[in-house]
């Protein structure tokens, strides 16, 4: 019997989105294709390219954002909560940017121009005319919810709203302004300035448009979207998390050391690292954080946190 290609083999499901109405997104080849289902500003704000974008959260990912955003011409509103906050933030831009400087991917002349496109502030309200806002800040719902009120006050009504959730739920977020259906997940990954891959997320209730505009966004800072349905830990994570549960637990179980576990999957699966050694680079309290919070949606087995690795966090072996 011949192999057919996994795509194949469900085309009913291709392009659609599991628990999306209204068919396939649209592509995001040219925004002047795309359907206007809002007002005339926001037909405009979905039909031109992206100007002037919001980035809340300057921490490492926030501001690598920020970075990729500059890079590519756009002018970038970065905003913290507190001047000393802003400050880590802009040593994290500087010591990126030098060091890409210093392996020859940035010219010196560019790195200034790209620093000069970033304004920083800890005033929201200078997110007023941004055209697009990505949040980056701790992985808290409540925070998040809060801060989407806010920028729902603050920011004109074509403003796309995105967020940088690893792992929460967007539309619980999105509940939380009155433009639920401008609300996107943008899921990067870190350090953003160096990984290829930009996670798009929508909602039941996320606007065709909005979202192929955030599409448009991605290619045009060159990386690579892929597009998904509100699901506990979206693609990566769902996967990534649950297999390095599974090692934990078959760990725990006795069956093989913490050296040959890595080694088979590194030799055998040709992965760059071991499960258990991308734990400790990702940290066994944010592992814990990430699988739970995707249990408490899912109540999928796969993603319940494995005893040991709780047991783990409680002691502070993080």
């Amino acid at each position: 019997m011949p192999r057919v290609p996994f795509a194949r083999c469900c085309p009913s499901l291709e392009g659609t989105g599991r628990g999306r109405p209204g068919g396939p997104i649209p592509p995001a080849a040219t925004l002047g294709d795309l359907p206007r289902t809002y007002d005339g500003e926001w037909a405009v704000a979905v039909a031109g390219e992206f100007g002037r974008v919001g980035v809340v959260g300057l921490g490492t990912m926030g501001a690598g954002i920020a970075e990729v955003l500059a890079r590519a011409g756009l002018a970038v509103v970065g905003v913290e909560s507190d001047p000393e906050a802003l400050e880590r933030g802009r040593g994290h831009l500087q010591r990126s940017t030098d060091r890409a400087v210093a392996r020859g991917r940035l010219a010196a002349g560019g790195q200034r121009a790209l620093l000069a496109r970033v304004e920083l502030t800890t005033d929201r309200g200078r997110l007023a005319d941004a055209e697009l806002v990505v949040e980056a800040v701790p992985e808290r719902l409540e925070l998040k919810r809060s801060l989407f009120a806010d920028l729902d006050r603050i920011c004109g009504p074509a403003t796309i709203l995105a967020t940088n959730t690893s792992s929460l739920s967007v539309t619980a977020i999105a509940a939380a302004t009155g433009r639920p259906e401008r609300v996107v997940g943008m899921h990067w990954f870190n350090p953003a300035p160096a990984m290829q891959l930009v996670e798009i997320v929508r909602t039941v209730v996320s606007d065709p448009a909005a979202v192929a505009a955030v599409q448009r966004l991605v290619v045009q800072v060159d990386k690579v979207a892929v597009t998904v349905g509100d699901r506990a830990g979206f693609i990566a994570n769902a996967l990534l998390f649950g297999y390095l549960n599974a090692a934990i637990r078959l760990y725990a179980a006795g069956f093989v050391g913490s050296a040959d576990l890595d080694t088979a999957m590194t030799l055998g699966a040709a992965l760059p690292m071991g499960p258990l050694a991308l734990l400790d680079l990702i940290g066994l309290d944010t592992a814990e954080q990430i699988l739970a919070t995707m249990y408490d949606q899912s109540r999928d087995p796969l993603h319940a946190p494995a005893p040991l690795l709780t047991q783990l966090v409680s002691a502070g072996r993080l």
